[in-house]
C-alpha cells in the first residue's frame, strides 16, 4: 500500500486544481476497486476524475513526485483484474473525458477522448454513414478497449483494436505528453508505438485521446443461427466457410450447456444443441446470398432448424439470444459467481481445444457453459462457483489453468481479448517465455518506479516457466 502521508500529501496537491474531483471518499474508492472480474474488490486510497489531458499530466507528475501509484480506469467492465488497485494508491477516472474532437468523414476515421464508450461514439456517427465496428459486449470505454487490446464479436471481419487504433496520445510516467503517430493510413517512421501502447493494460501510460478507423455503415445485414449434432460439425462449418471466401461479418458458438440456459432465461426454444449464430453485411443480394451458402455448408455439417433474417427486428430476435449470455448463463446456477475467462486457439485446432475443455469440465463438476468467437478461434468460458466456497474457487483456478496450457499446447494463447491484467500473468511467462523480460526492459525504461498499473501485465522479477499440458 501506498504511505498514508504520501496519499495525504497527494490528495492536498491535487486538490489545489482537481477541488471536489480528487476525493478519498470510502464509497467512491470501492466503487473503483471493484470490476466484472471474479477478483475480489481492491479499493484505491484516492480517486481523481480529470477534465482533459493537461489535468492527467498533472496528476501524473504529483503521483510521481510523491511515488503513488496511478491506474487508469474506464467503466470497470474488465474481466482480468485489469483496472482494480492491488498496491492501494489512485484511480484515474477518465469518465468525463468522452468526447468526440473530431470526424474525419473522407477519410473514414475520428478522434475521441478516452472515456467515451462504444455505443456513445457510435450515436455520435448515426449521420456521418460511418461506424466503429469493435464490439466486445460490454458498452466499454474506447480508452479501456485501446489499453486491454478488446475485440469481440465482429472481430473475424474488422479485426481487433490492434488494427482499429490508428494512433494515440499517451501522458507517460514522468507527465509527458506524446502522440504516437499521424493520420496517415500507413507510414515507415521508425518504431511502432501505437501498438506497443495498445494492450498495455496502462503500464505504460494513460491513453488520453485514441484515433480509430472506422467503417461504412453497410447497405444490408442479414443474421442466421441454426444447431449442429457437435462442436466438431459446427467448427467444420467455420472452417469451410472461410475457405469458401464467404465474407462472414459474426459468427459466434454457444454450447448445449449455454443454449439450455438461454432458453430458460429468454423463453425460447432453440434446440439444446451447440449453435451457431452469423451475420453478414454488405448488399442486399450479396448478404442473402451469403446466408443461402452458410445454409448449404451447415447442411453439409448436420445442421437442423436453419434461421435467418434481414429486418432489423427479426436479426434483433435472432441475436437476443447471444446478447444475453452473462445473465442467461448465471440462471443455471441461481446465486452463483462466474468466473469468466478465454483463450485462444488457431481455428484448426479449436474442436479439439473445444471438446478436451468440455471433457475437462464434466470431470470438474461444475456448470460452465461456453461462448467462442469461433471466427477466430477466441472462446469464453463462464465458470459458476459458489462464492462462499473456497473449494469451488480452487477447482476453478485449476479448470481453467488447464485450459490455458491446453490452448498454449495447441500453439494458441491464454487470452485472444481480456488481456493478462492480475489473473493470468504467469501464463504469459508460459506463452512468451523470454519475451517477457524484453516487455520488462521496456516496463522499467517508461516506467523506472513502476508506478503505472503495477501488478498486472507482468512482475519486474521473473516467474518460473511451468510445464504445459497437452
Amino acid at each position: 500500500m501506498s504511505g498514508l502521508a504520501n496519499i495525504l500529501e497527494l490528495k492536498r496537491d491535487l486538490a489545489a486544481f482537481l477541488g471536489e474531483r480528487v476525493t478519498d471518499a470510502p464509497g467512491v474508492c470501492k466503487a473503483h476497486g471493484g470490476s466484472e472480474s471474479y477478483h475480489d474488490s481492491l479499493p484505491a486510497d484516492l480517486v481523481a476524475f480529470p477534465d482533459s489531458t493537461a489535468e492527467v499530466q498533472l496528476v501524473v507528475r504529483h503521483c510521481a513526485q510523491h511515488r503513488v501509484p496511478i491506474v487508469p480506469y474506464g467503466v470497470g467492465t474488465s474481466l482480468e483484474g485489469n483496472a482494480l488497485t492491488p498496491q492501494g494508491g489512485l484511480c484515474l477516472d477518465l469518465g468525463r473525458m468522452d468526447r468526440v474532437i473530431e470526424i474525419n468523414g473522407a477519410d473514414m476515421d475520428c478522434r475521441v477522448q478516452p472515456g467515451i464508450t462504444r455505443k456513445t461514439l457510435n450515436a455520435a456517427l448515426r449521420d456521418s454513414g460511418l461506424f466503429f465496428p469493435i464490439d466486445p459486449g460490454a458498452d466499454a470505454s474506447i480508452g479501456g478497449m485501446a489499453s486491454t487490446g478488446a475485440s469481440g464479436t465482429m472481430a473475424v471481419r474488422y479485426g481487433t483494436m490492434r488494427e482499429n487504433v490508428l494512433g494515440l496520445e499517451v501522458v507517460l510516467a514522468d507527465g509527458r505528453k506524446i502522440r504516437t503517430s499521424r493520420r496517415a493510413r500507413k507510414s515507415a517512421a521508425g518504431y511502432d508505438l501505437t501498438r506497443l501502447f495498445v494492450g498495455s493494460e496502462g503500464t505504460l501510460g494513460v491513453v488520453t485521446e485514441v484515433t480509430l478507423r472506422l467503417q461504412p455503415l453497410p447497405e444490408a445485414v442479414s443474421a442466421a443461427v441454426c444447431a449442429f449434432p457437435s462442436l466438431a460439425a459446427a467448427v467444420d462449418t467455420v472452417i469451410a466457410a472461410f475457405q469458401s471466401g464467404i465474407p462472414v461479418a459474426r459468427i459466434e458458438l454457444l454450447d448445449e450447456t449455454m443454449m439450455r440456459g438461454i432458453n430458460a432465461y429468454a423463453k425460447l426454444n432453440y434446440a439444446e444443441q451447440p449453435t451457431l449464430f452469423f451475420e453478414f453485411h454488405g448488399t442486399a443480394a450479396g448478404v442473402a446470398e451469403q446466408a443461402e451458402r452458410i445454409q448449404v455448408l451447415a447442411a453439409d455439417h448436420g445442421a437442423a432448424d436453419f434461421r435467418w433474417a434481414t429486418r432489423p427486428e427479426d436479426r434483433s430476435r435472432l441475436w437476443h439470444a447471444r446478447d444475453n449470455t452473462l445473465y442467461a448463463g448465471l440462471g443455471l446456477r441461481p446465486g452463483a459467481r462466474a468466473m469468466i475467462t478465454d483463450v485462444c486457439v488457431p481455428v484448426s485446432r479449436l474442436a479439439e481445444c473445444l471438446l478436451e475443455t468440455q471433457r475437462d469440465i464434466a470431470a470438474s463438476g461444475l456448470i460452465a457453459p461456453i461462448v467462442g468467437h469461433v471466427g477466430d478461434g477466441n472462446f469464453h468460458l463462464l465458470i459458476l462457483i459458489d462464492p462462499a466456497s473456497a473449494e469451488e474457487l480452487a477447482t476453478a483456478e485449476a479448470l481453467h489453468a488447464r485450459m490455458v496450457r491446453r490452448a498454449l499446447a495447441l500453439d494458441g494463447t491464454c487470452t485472444g481479448e481480456h488481456g493478462i491484467g492480475l489473473g493470468k500473468i504467469d501464463f504469459l511467462e508460459d506463452e512468451l517465455g523470454p519475451a517477457v523480460d524484453v516487455m520488462r526492459m521496456i516496463k522499467r525504461s517508461l516506467d523506472p518506479h513502476n508506478l503505472m498499473n503495477p501488478g498486472k501485465v507482468l512482475r519486474l522479477a521473473a516467474s518460473p516457466v511451468r510445464e504445459l499440458v497437452g
